[in-house]
């Protein structure tokens, strides 16, 4: 189990900081640092670092395998953020469903979609063993 003592850290590719930035302020995260060539957010607790780097988009992405998110542990906070990216009409990538239907892995999901083409996915699991 993670330690509160460590945040994650991960760099994408953006294609223009302005919109970028306005992107994840939007989706509520806070903006921690600005520079020409990058910006930096807490992303729910964790870091995202938008390098700016054109030369480096997908063109055509695609869910699979390649997308990062949160699994929020509660429903509460997942039903918000899903209200929120509604109200800020953000971009959804793939509108809110639920995978395994059924099965002890059913979980609720949707993916949004930054202005760079970088996939994000933010997921509930009804059964809290099912997250790892």
């Amino acid at each position: 189990m993670r330690k509160t003592n460590k945040v994650f850290h991960l760099a994408i590719p953006c294609k223009d900081l302005e919109e970028t930035a306005d992107f994840y302020k939007k989706l509520g995260c806070q903006l921690a640092r600005r520079y020409d060539d990058r910006v930096t957010f807490d992303f729910f607790g964790d870091q995202v670092v938008c390098h700016l780097s054109p030369e480096n988009i997908d063109e055509k992405p695609k869910m699979y395998p390649r997308h990062y998110g949160i699994t929020f542990l509660d429903k509460e906070e997942y039903d918000r953020t899903l209200d929120y990216a509604v109200k800020e009409d953000l971009p959804f990538f793939h509108e809110p469903m639920v995978r395994f239907k059924g099965r002890q892995e059913e979980h609720m999901t949707f993916f949004l979609i930054d202005p760079s083409n970088n996939l994000l996915e933010f997921k509930y699991y009804h059964d809290p063993f099912m997250v790892y």
